[in-house]
């Protein structure tokens, strides 16, 4: 024993102690195999495994069994290989040329005599097959002999994994579906279940050999080189390709897509914030893309943070007003002279007010009296609204302008007028109604300024918080603005809250771009939890309209939902699908997946591969490209855009 003095530790020097731990550790080391092998293989039954873990799978090997006369790259095997949860194996062996010609002067030798027979009888039409089939294995033949091409052998099979024998038997008549499609022959290697799973792990060892023989033009048809991808040369590193590991490369506003927008759907837990909230964070740093998010859960208000952008919350206990009845100058292009003009058009504002007062009016409850007649009424008070202020479509109208450059109020030269409000117009409809001498429009009258009331702050009403001048204006420049208005009632406020700031937005962030796509801002409009507003049909005609219209002032509208029935089935909303270049579909419920698979012509296994993903895990498709993507945010990335807070736990915790 010696004593260190400076730290006070006593060290044992006992040789034999130390062997005994050494051989200890040696016979508990465990080697690679331990680590990655199962508990054990059930192989007893004849047509599948069960493979026995702490989550046990079972799995089916199945073999390729027969294949079409010509084989078509790159679609022969491609189903097989963007096929969910399976194992590809590919067996190749070069046949010599000697063997090579061997064989094929026997199958022409075959083939001739069968041709006479066939002539013989008189069967015309199996005697010209076979002459052209003996034709084509002569040019075969001497295509070899010249070396300009070579035979192969080569065995193909799969195994299939799934969680329970329905899914497997499942998956099984799928991918068999798929299969016969390319005329493409697959059978279950029946009571050779072992040998052929053991055929598809990586020891290279065919011990089932259903050899097939391809040609040098064939055989390229196997090989998986053509995998389904995205990549713009621009784009940003959204997340990785499952098939290749390569990161996948998207830019929304590339050129090669006839529309920026984009829509994503998945159930709830998929991983749609996780989805947008990184591609909101990797737009804004390495594009500059400006975007602008309305928030009905209250998930973005971190990345507002993070960003350096704007949070802004509209509940009835905040100060923000965002009032509907604000109203623009845009930014146009002559479409003779391909000159700018800045111009008002107060009469498509008067139509997007309209839209929203009707919404107001008819509530979460159906009734008779939204109608035409009370659209009109509607329109025409907003109409007066604008006109009692001298708002016309000259610009110059939206301002006060001060005599002689006196300071007024504060203010040198021009200040914007103030708006009207939902305030003012109700009072305008009291006006209206009092002087109406319309039979016809009485009950319409009375409807309005009944149900309208709760809208307007001078009567306390319990949804007036967008009553009012507007408290907050959007900042040019801005990388990042969240409106959120999870704080509002989920039924009916915040749909109308949706539509209220879709309208709003529309004027104070996408009408000031330019239409000259070398001058204007790439900008990003996120509605999220979108499904909120298809029960109201002003809401979904507004939607619509952006989706069609916002190409043109170079902003993206990005549609975040759960149900993709919801929009199947509501063909008022179409145009949001049909304008939307980029569709990302993340993990879905198996009610819903038929809706998606009809729609976008999916193959059976990327419908399966849909109801069995993990989180952050789908199908990208992006234009004619397609890829099964994997979301994979940075540690950094992670700490604000991950919202569960056990996963926050847990990463912390392992930190």
């Amino acid at each position: 024993m010696k004593n260190n003095q400076a730290g006070n530790v006593n060290i044992v020097n006992n040789s034999n102690s130390i062997e005994r731990s050494v051989n200890s550790l040696e016979s508990n080391r465990k080697d690679i195999k331990d680590l990655i092998a199962p508990s054990g293989i059930d192989a007893s039954s004849t047509n599948h495994l069960e493979i026995i873990a702490a989550t046990s799978k079972y799995a089916r090997t199945m073999v390729i069994s027969a294949l079409p006369r010509m084989c078509t790259f790159p679609l022969l095997l491609r189903d097989m290989y963007n096929f969910g949860d399976i194992n590809v194996s590919v067996f190749i062996r070069p046949i010599s040329e000697a063997k090579s010609q061997s064989e094929l002067n026997r199958t022409i030798n075959e083939l001739e005599t069968e041709r006479i027979v066939a002539a013989d009888r008189g069967n015309i039409n199996r005697e010209s097959m076979l002459a052209q089939k003996r034709n084509e294995a002569e040019e075969l033949r001497d295509a070899i002999a010249s070396g300009f091409d070579k035979l192969f052998e080569a065995s193909i099979m799969c195994t299939i994994f799934a969680y329970d024998l329905e899914e497997l038997d499942r998956q099984t008549e799928m991918l068999t579906a798929d299969m016969s499609k390319t005329l493409t022959g697959i059978k279950t290697a029946w009571a050779m279940q072992e040998d052929a799973f053991k055929s598809n792990l990586p020891f290279n060892e065919d011990k089932i050999e259903k050899r097939h023989t391809f040609d040098r033009r064939s055989m390229g048809t196997v090989f998986p080189f053509i995998n389904a991808d995205v990549g713009h040369e621009n784009g940003i590193p959204i997340g990785f390709n499952r098939q290749t590991g390569l990161p996948i490369l998207y830019d929304n506003f590339s050129p090669s897509l006839s529309n920026y927008n984009m829509v994503i759907f998945g159930k709830s837990g998929a991983g749609k914030g996780v989805t947008i909230k990184t591609l909101i964070a990797r737009s804004a740093v390495l594009m500059g893309i400006e975007s602008l998010a309305l928030d009905a859960e209250g998930e973005y208000g971190v990345v507002a943070d993070a960003l350096g952008g704007i949070n802004v919350v509209i509940s009835p206990t905040s100060n923000t007003i965002i009032n509907p009845f604000d109203v623009e100058p845009e930014i146009t292009k002559d479409e003779i002279t391909g000159r700018e003009m800045v111009s008002l058009n107060v009469e498509n504002k008067i139509e997007d007010v309209t839209q929203v007062l009707l919404t107001m009016a008819r509530g979460s409850t159906k009734t008779d009296f939204v109608n035409e007649v009370t659209k009109q009424i509607i329109a025409e008070a907003a109409a007066e609204e604008y006109a009692s202020l001298g708002i016309t479509n000259d610009i110059n109208s939206l301002y006060l302008v001060n005599q002689g450059g006196a300071i007024n109020n504060g203010y040198l030269g021009r200040r914007k007028k103030q708006m009207p409000t939902i305030g003012s117009w109700y009072h305008r409809i009291l006006l209206n109604a009092s002087q109406n001498k319309n039979p016809d429009y009485r009950e319409h009258y009375s409807y309005l300024t009944k149900v309208m009331k709760q809208y307007v702050r001078e009567y306390n009403g319990q949804m007036s918080y967008f009553d009012g001048q507007s408290t907050f204006d959007l900042l040019e420049g801005t990388t990042f603005i969240n409106l959120d208005i999870s704080q509002l009632e989920e039924r009916f406020a915040r749909p109308l809250a949706q539509q209220i700031l879709l309208s709003w937005i529309w004027e104070k962030f996408v009408k000031k771009n330019s239409e000259d796509k070398s001058k204007a801002k790439k900008k990003r409009v996120l509605v999220d939890e979108a499904w909120m507003l298809l029960p109201y049909p002003e809401a979904v005609d507004f939607l619509n309209k952006m989706a069609r219209r916002a190409r043109k002032r170079n902003v993206s509208l990005a549609v975040v939902s759960q149900r993709f029935q919801d929009f199947y089935e509501k063909s008022e909303v179409q145009a949001v699908l049909t304008s939307s270049d980029t569709k990302l579909f993340l993990a879905q419920d198996k009610s819903e997946i038929q809706y998606i698979k009809e729609v976008f012509k999916l193959s059976d296994g990327e419908a399966a591969f849909l109801t069995t993903c993990s989180r952050g895990q789908g199908l990208f498709k992006v234009g004619e490209q397609t890829a099964i993507i994997e979301i994979r945010p940075t540690q950094k990335e992670f700490e604000f855009i991950e919202t569960n807070i056990n996963k926050i736990q847990k990463k912390n915790d392992n930190n």
